[in-house]
């Protein structure tokens, strides 16, 4: 069989639209961590409305995150088994009852599974589109759709979701995600039915070794723990150089549309420009807004350096997912990176509070950030393929 009729029979005979598959992608990724983009609203309605300890809500996203993650290890088994599209539709359909069942239990324990449940279907879904996605002609552009559109329904969330409690409590946000999913799943069908063949992943570029997919692995886990660490904490920085909570406030609101806008520009210069040069710009603004926050920043400064870190932050991980894609479109390495995604988010707040408390100030905070921002820019120039130039 050839490469290109294995192309045809992997969409069922029919050409499917990119811009379906691409709609079906940043969807899905949109949808999937929405209770994590809106945990502040999330987790401030749990206390008042489940009367839960700080420990038990903590306990509850680590469950959603975990399982995030954790669709790893079982996707390593199916993705080479499974029509994507199968797969899609179950976890979709997990997700949904999970979901609807989370609106009518009334015990911690059981919301703790569902929960669970929900974030190791969405997660799936996750897996599906990153794997996607990085077998598509321009990864960086859809990439940074993916971010666009999950920083687009934080946003919506974190606007919408507190008048919604008021009215009808938790369960809202719990039906809302169910109703959404159940209107997109029908797109499901619009995703690869599996990775390209061995020999097509040859032709769309040269073989890599296993260190560089190591070092690019590597590379994604230190940018999300230097993002992590910082950004949990970004608040507190302010706090003690004498910024008000509704000034910081305001400015973090503002720094979620940077982050928006970052993610645009990312997907607007797709491959037009070299992603080398793209990296080190990017990376070097990254890290100069972390050290922005050195010493007691004055309002300008601070805002200055939020608004800068939020918009290189999302308009970086595009380029980063884009880089592992080049080096394995299979989308093994992309399920990896999921797993990867999870851990930096865990690993950078654990290691920025104990930075804190140990030396009573930010300032090995923000010095060992933007060491690691740039330690994740060498990891990933590092794993850069050097592609032959495609006519």
């Amino acid at each position: 069989m050839t490469t290109h009729s294995h192309t045809l029979n992997s969409d069922q005979g029919l050409s499917v639209s990119p811009l379906a598959r691409l709609a079906a992608i940043v969807l899905f990724a949109a949808i999937v961590p929405t209770i994590l983009m809106t945990a502040p609203a999330i987790a401030a309605q749990l206390a008042s409305q489940w009367h839960l300890s700080p420990t038990q809500i903590g306990d509850l996203f680590s469950t959603e995150l975990g399982a995030m993650s954790l669709a790893t290890l079982p996707a390593l088994w199916w993705l080479k088994r499974f029509d994507w599209r199968r797969a899609a539709l179950l976890a979709g359909v997990l997700f949904i009852a999970a979901n609807l069942l989370s609106m009518l239990v009334t015990d911690y324990g059981a919301l703790l599974a569902l929960r669970f449940c929900s974030a190791l279907a969405g997660g799936s879904l996750m897996i599906i589109c990153l794997s996607s996605a990085a077998s598509s002609a321009n990864p960086s552009r859809v990439y940074g759709l993916w971010v666009m559109g999950q920083l687009v329904v934080g946003a919506l969330g974190l606007s919408i979701l507190p008048r919604l409690f008021e009215h009808y409590g938790l369960a809202a946000c719990y039906l809302i995600l169910a109703a959404l999913m159940a209107l997109f799943l029908p797109l499901a069908r619009y995703f690869p039915q599996a990775a390209p063949a061995a020999a097509q992943a040859v032709e769309q570029g040269p073989q890599h070794s296993k260190w560089q997919a190591a070092l690019g692995v590597l590379g994604i886990l230190s940018f999300y723990i230097s993002l992590s660490g910082i950004w949990t904490f970004i608040g507190s920085i302010g706090a003690k150089a004498g910024i008000t909570a509704e000034h910081s406030g305001e400015i973090l609101a503002i720094a979620t549309l940077m982050g928006i806008v970052g993610a645009g520009c990312a997907s607007l210069i797709g491959n037009r420009l070299p992603r080398q040069l793209l990296l080190v710009l990017g990376y070097g603004l990254m890290a100069g807004s972390v050290l922005l926050l050195l010493g007691q920043p004055p309002l300008a400064r601070f805002a200055l350096a939020a608004l800068a870190f939020k918009f290189t932050w999302t308009f970086i991980l595009p380029l980063i997912l884009a880089c592992l894609a080049d080096l394995d479109r299979s989308g093994k390495l992309m399920n990896a990176s999921n797993l990867v995604i999870g851990g930096g988010l865990a690993i950078g707040p654990a290691i920025a509070g104990r930075l804190i408390e140990n030396s009573a100030s930010f300032s090995p905070l923000l010095m060992g950030g933007a060491c690691i921002t740039l330690l994740s820019l060498g990891l990933m120039l590092a794993c850069r393929v050097k592609t032959i130039p495609q006519a």
